[in-house]
């Protein structure tokens, strides 16, 4: 079982930019692969970026590529996602997720968070 807590979201004017961060519970966290989905009002939930275990290995949604940076800590049970250069278009809630393989994680995760809003003001 992973727990999975979402922090960091907020307001951000367009072209600012927000890091969150995902806190896990479990002893195994260094051997899930994690990743950040979204959703905004009216739309399916979309992935974003995905990372491996050993953090060696990272994947993003075109719509984000070169804008946002995913990251992971193993040492602290964490994952990280930097925003930078956030649109309005970005607005959404955030949701981290667990799953035990990469292909997995992008697609059908495992564990879900709650999940935290990012709202960009134009």
């Amino acid at each position: 079982q992973v727990q999975l807590v979402e922090s960091g979201g907020g307001l951000v004017q367009a072209g600012g930019s927000l890091r969150l961060s995902c806190a896990a519970s479990g002893r195994t966290f260094s051997s899930y692969a994690m990743g950040w989905f979204r959703q905004a009002p009216g739309k399916e939930r979309e992935f974003v970026a995905a990372i491996n275990w050993s953090g060696k290995s990272t994947y993003y949604a075109d719509s984000v590529k070169g804008r946002f940076t995913i990251s992971r800590d193993n040492s602290k049970n964490a994952v990280y996602l930097q925003m930078n250069s956030l649109k309005p278009e970005d607005t959404a809630v955030y949701y981290c997720a667990a799953a035990g393989f990469v292909a997995a994680v992008t697609t059908t995760p495992t564990y879900w968070g709650q999940g935290t809003q990012v709202t960009v003001s134009s």
